[in-house]
């Protein structure tokens, strides 16, 4: 069976183009279709300014809105990303083999930086490390599919590259 792994950001509320763009998908379709895991990516929230309450209220926010969008958990698994230890686990290990130029290289690192020094802020060294994590999140679990915006290709394609990376000898 095909394992499908997919997660929401909780970094503000769900709005009616994150239920058309992907929910109503994983309700509709993904979850009766393959072993599918839906994650609230709550570490994820963290690469910018958070208040580590905002997170958790939006974190079980979004699993709820989930939840209510028709996504059942006797079909899927739905859980909250920070509390699988394996992530960062996993996440640690992947940044062994990757390099710094790899990780600069992101489109949305470039972006969300430029943003972020447009503000007059600093850049978290986890925006950097982002696709990193996001390679733990796909790769902890063997899945087959992610479905992604176009925005997060390039992740993907990075998910590969470090995991063929991290098995050669």
């Amino acid at each position: 069976m095909t394992r499908i792994f997919s997660g929401v950001k909780p970094t503000g509320h769900l709005t009616l183009g994150n239920y058309l763009g992907a929910v109503r998908r994983w309700a509709d379709v993904d979850q009766h279709r393959a072993d599918a895991l839906f994650c609230i990516v709550d570490l994820h929230a963290l690469t910018v300014e958070r208040d580590p309450g905002r997170v958790r209220r939006l974190s079980r926010q979004a699993a709820t809105l989930l939840l209510a969008s028709g996504i059942d958990p006797k079909l899927c698994t739905v859980f909250v990303q920070s509390h699988v230890d394996e992530h960062a686990r996993l996440s640690y290990l992947l940044e062994c083999v990757a390099s710094d130029g790899e990780m600069r290289r992101m489109i949305q690192y470039k972006e969300k930086a430029a943003v972020e020094r447009g503000r007059g802020g600093s850049v978290r060294l986890s925006l950097l490390t982002y696709p990193v994590l996001m390679a733990a999140d796909i790769l902890a679990y063997g899945t087959d599919e992610v479905p992604v915006g176009d925005d997060q290709t390039q992740h993907v394609e990075l998910a590969r590259d470090l995991a063929v990376r991290f098995n050669q000898p």
